[in-house]
């Protein structure tokens, strides 16, 4: 049986690990995901959901409140349908590839969809890591009807250069695109 719950610190190890274990080390560590952890709650509303399959993490969905992330440079808001103040940021997804393939990770964005249109939101924003295994990432978010705005090279570079994030895909420092992508509620 799955069991959905909101993240909670008592979680942040074994979220970690699996967040790790799939987009590579140092991806996650205390220090961001406690950060990561705060940008997704706003009064009440919390954002980040975690599911449990027999007791065990299966999968992690991180998702900033509107008003709790920053644009940066591979941000376009001069194509998106809405103002930032209208969007949630889809931060990280992993799914324990044990578990794929059963609704899980679909669940956790639903259940952050609904967190975020208590806050207004009309549209999540993610950048989606093109060179995941078989492109499953990006595959998965457009199923769910993620529409790409823009292709970003490099997103992860400076991330691998200066925090010590290791890409599994470049073995090392990370050269991946990401997606720009809109997901419309």
């Amino acid at each position: 049986m799955i069991e959905y719950r909101h993240l909670t610190t008592t979680d942040y190890d074994a979220v970690i690990e699996l967040g790790n274990r799939i987009h590579g080390d140092n991806y996650l560590t205390l220090e961001s995901l406690a950060d990561y952890d705060r940008r997704g709650r706003v009064g009440a509303a919390n954002l980040n959901w975690l599911a449990f399959l027999d007791g065990e993490l299966a999968g992690i969905r991180l998702t900033f409140a509107p008003g709790q992330w920053e644009l940066d440079v591979q941000c376009s808001p001069d194509q998106w349908p809405f103002p930032a103040e209208q969007l949630c940021y889809f931060k990280c997804a992993a799914v324990d590839p044990k578990t794929r393939g059963t609704g899980i990770g679909r669940e956790l964005l639903n259940r952050s969809i609904a967190e975020a249109k208590t806050l207004g939101c009309r549209a999540g924003l993610a950048h989606i890591w093109m060179q995941s295994p078989g492109n499953a990432a990006f595959e998965y978010f457009t199923h769910c009807g993620g529409q790409l705005i823009r292709e970003h090279p490099n997103r992860w570079h400076d991330l691998s250069l200066y925090e010590g994030y290791h890409c599994p895909v470049c073995d090392g420092i990370c050269y991946c695109s990401a997606a720009e992508m809109l997901l419309i509620f």
